[in-house]
């Protein structure tokens, strides 16, 4: 089976790191993450116009691309850049607006005029406890949401919002606008950079997407697929980063590279990576089969990226030293985003728990 990008992918791919190249060096990265949007508008604009955001998305809905390894090189790219925005919440909501046949509305996202997100876990108390889930009730023609989501991703950015709420007939995706009346955002600065909020609904007026779970689930599904191949990806970077270091920092006179207990850790990491590698490209390969296997690979991959992620951020960090922590050195960030890439949609013990429970059903 032949799992290379392909020739069309593999442009893209080249196109957008050199478009993060030239645009987001690591001052422009920085600047941007720790800014009070989370991200630059006009590097998201800039993508827009690249033609990036279209290749997440089915040509039906405007796009040309719509399949796990289209997501896959994009989310790569992003990893590898350490590039902050709303790319998640945009293929998740804009997954659910591809299933509702909004091919309009979704255009306009593709063409950067609107920032979407996707408001899909539940909020927590200042105690932690998840609050009860947001309802969603008809009233007439209309619906009403009230309830809460917590750690949306660039809500304070947000034009629109994708929501999922319970209704009486099981849940439902609905349409909300960020400005609409009932409608309340705290927006706050992520610790690995960029920016989410707390939504809180009061009867807001919303629009009903899709009814059912099937088209959230895909949309879940997809976004693990993103979310592993970006983890891949940045385990690529601190391997590198690694090596090299290996190769220049000194002690007896000789590089540090050529310590055998070194060279022994080092190996491990590599090879550890190789295994995330593959059960990535295992998750974009069977993505389009049915629900449970969609389900069981996606869960590999991700507890796999969480296990190997952890083992790459300590070994770099411990190889460095305690420059390696420093704040000026990019290697900390990437750590950091690749730590906490292991929370985003379920972490490893969460998934792990679910393959075993897809496993044991199949």
């Amino acid at each position: 089976m032949d799992f290379s990008l392909g020739d069309d992918r593999r442009m893209m791919a080249d196109s957008l790191s050199r478009y993060f190249a030239d645009t987001l060096g690591w001052e422009a990265r920085q600047a941007a993450a720790e800014s009070e949007a989370g991200f630059s508008r006009d590097m998201w604009a800039g993508l827009a116009e690249l033609g990036v955001l279209g290749m997440l998305f089915g040509e039906e809905a405007g796009g040309y691309g719509g399949s796990a390894f289209d997501a896959g090189a994009v989310f790569a790219e992003v990893g590898k850049a350490l590039a902050t925005g709303p790319f998640l919440a945009t293929l998740l909501a804009g997954n659910i607006l591809e299933a509702a046949g909004e091919a309009d509305l979704l255009g306009e996202v593709i063409a950067g005029s609107k920032i979407l997100t996707f408001a899909d876990d539940p909020a927590m108390d200042a105690n932690g406890v998840v609050t009860d889930p947001l309802k969603a009730v008809k009233e007439g023609d209309a619906w009403r949401l009230t309830g809460a989501k917590g750690v949306v991703d660039y809500l304070g950015s947000a034009d629109l919002i994708v929501v999922t709420a319970e209704t009486s007939d099981g849940w439902a995706s609905f349409l909300v606008e960020a400005d609409a009346k009932g409608v309340k955002r705290r927006a706050y600065p992520l610790v690995d950079g960029g920016a989410a909020g707390e939504l809180t609904l009061d009867g807001a007026s919303a629009r009903l997407l899709v009814s059912g779970e099937d088209a959230i689930s895909k949309a879940r599904a997809l976004g693990l697929v993103a979310t592993v191949w970006e983890a891949v990806a940045i385990m690529e970077v601190l391997r590198d980063a690694t090596i090299e270091y290996l190769g220049t920092r000194k002690q007896f006179g000789v590089p540090i590279g050529a310590f055998q207990a070194l060279k022994h850790r080092m190996t491990s990491v590599a090879l550890e990576i190789e295994q995330a590698r593959s059960a990535a490209i295992n998750a974009a390969a069977y993505f389009a089969k049915d629900p449970r296997t969609r389900d069981r690979y996606g869960s590999a991959a991700k507890y796999t990226a969480g296990k190997v992620g952890a083992l790459t951020a300590e070994e770099a960090i411990q190889m460095h030293g305690g420059i390696g922590m420093s704040w000026e050195m990019p290697l900390s960030h990437f750590a950091k985003r690749l730590v906490m890439l292991d929370h985003v949609l379920g972490d490893e013990d969460a998934h792990m728990a679910r393959y075993l429970k897809l496993a044991s059903a199949a």
